[in-house]
């Protein structure tokens, strides 16, 4: 720790001098990500200066230890104690902020909700859980802007698409890929039968221009006419799009937009995010043999929370971690389980060091 530590505080102060410098100064640019360089690491370089401080402290007390007055010697083990102990509380927040941080965490977000298994009671519980996330965002004061919305004939949604846009939105929202697992009694069910039914969330992060480059020959792009609540626009328009990704045979409909170009940037920024998702599963699934994380890195096919509606209780399968306040958290109180990932994922990081 100790090695890390100092090669911390030597990369911030060489930032320090580089920023400092007149050529760097006059250079708006390379300033400004300097700058942003050493401000991630600022946290880090605090801890490391403190830490190696008092590992510095230690040593210079025990040559007091061998003193020939009675009184310093225990004046020097009482401050040993105090900074013994300082020490490991420096070195448990040194080994979380040395966790190597995950490049996506700091971008926006495409949350998609589809049902699953459980009919029209499916549909209901999916637009329970849309409306969940968009207040969760509210909450967090993140933009949430519809991509696309597929209604269900009998109420609730097939499916859902989510453009979240804020601080850190794909770090709080990552874990929330997978099945969530829905127990309730549905209002239709006359003999008060409890129904089990299931929606699948996607988290996916926003891909950048840099992140996908998607070649034109490899797409087609159909325009059709958008159905659905529009009166005689919709009718007279082909402004709906449907993208095809020929080499990996993904496609990705838009037509919330009146406008076909908006539509078509709206659906080129969901395809590149599936892209995106698709290589980040690739390269997690080369890696799993590496590291095993007791947190669910977005794996669809697994359940990953179910909601007890008769009892009041949602679990969160992958940390065994249940809370009672249902209501709260389908208003988009979700934060108390979001942290208890974040610290999930952390605890199994450090295992992995």
């Amino acid at each position: 720790m100790i090695k890390k530590a100092q090669v911390l505080i030597d990369q911030y102060n060489e930032l320090s001098k580089k920023i400092s410098n007149p050529e760097v100064i006059n250079n708006h640019t390379e300033l400004i990500e300097l700058s942003k360089q050493q401000s991630e690491i600022e946290l880090l370089y605090k801890k490391s200066r403190e830490y190696v401080k008092t590992i510095n402290a230690l040593e210079n007390n025990k040559l007091l230890l061998s003193d020939s007055d009675s009184e310093i010697i225990e004046m020097a083990e009482q401050e040993n104690s105090i900074l013994e102990k300082s020490l490991l509380g420096l070195e448990a927040e040194l080994k979380i902020l040395f966790i190597p941080k995950d490049p996506n965490d700091k971008k926006n977000i495409i949350l998609e909700i589809r049902a699953g298994t459980g009919g029209s009671e499916a549909c209901l519980f999916a637009n329970d859980l849309y409306r969940m996330y968009v207040r969760y965002a509210e909450l967090k004061r993140w933009k949430a802007e519809l991509v696309s919305l597929s209604d269900n004939e009998g109420g609730g949604i097939k499916e859902g698409i989510l453009a979240i846009k804020g601080s850190n939105v794909y770090r709080d929202m990552k874990f929330e890929s997978g099945v969530h697992r829905v127990q309730r009694v549905p209002d239709t069910e006359s003999s008060g039968r409890l129904h089990t039914s299931a929606a699948t969330i996607a988290v996916l992060p926003e891909a950048e221009s840099v992140d996908i480059e998607i070649n034109d020959s490899d797409i087609k792009i159909d325009t059709y006419r958008a159905s659905g609540a529009g009166g005689q626009h919709v009718n007279k328009t082909e402004s709906a799009i449907r993208i095809t990704h020929i080499p990996t045979g993904l496609v990705v409909t838009c037509q919330d937009e009146k406008s076909q170009h908006k539509n078509r940037t709206a659906a080129m920024k969901v395809l590149k995010s599936r892209l995106l998702a698709q290589e980040k599963e690739r390269l997690a699934k080369e890696r799993a043999d590496a590291r095993k994380s007791m947190v669910s890195t977005g794996d669809r096919s697994a359940k990953i929370r179910t909601y007890n509606f008769p009892q009041g209780r949602i679990t969160d399968h992958r940390i065994n971690f249940t809370s009672y306040q249902l209501d709260s958290v389908m208003d988009g109180q979700l934060n108390e389980f979001i942290e208890q990932l974040k610290i999930a994922d952390q605890e199994a990081s450090l295992q992995t060091e």
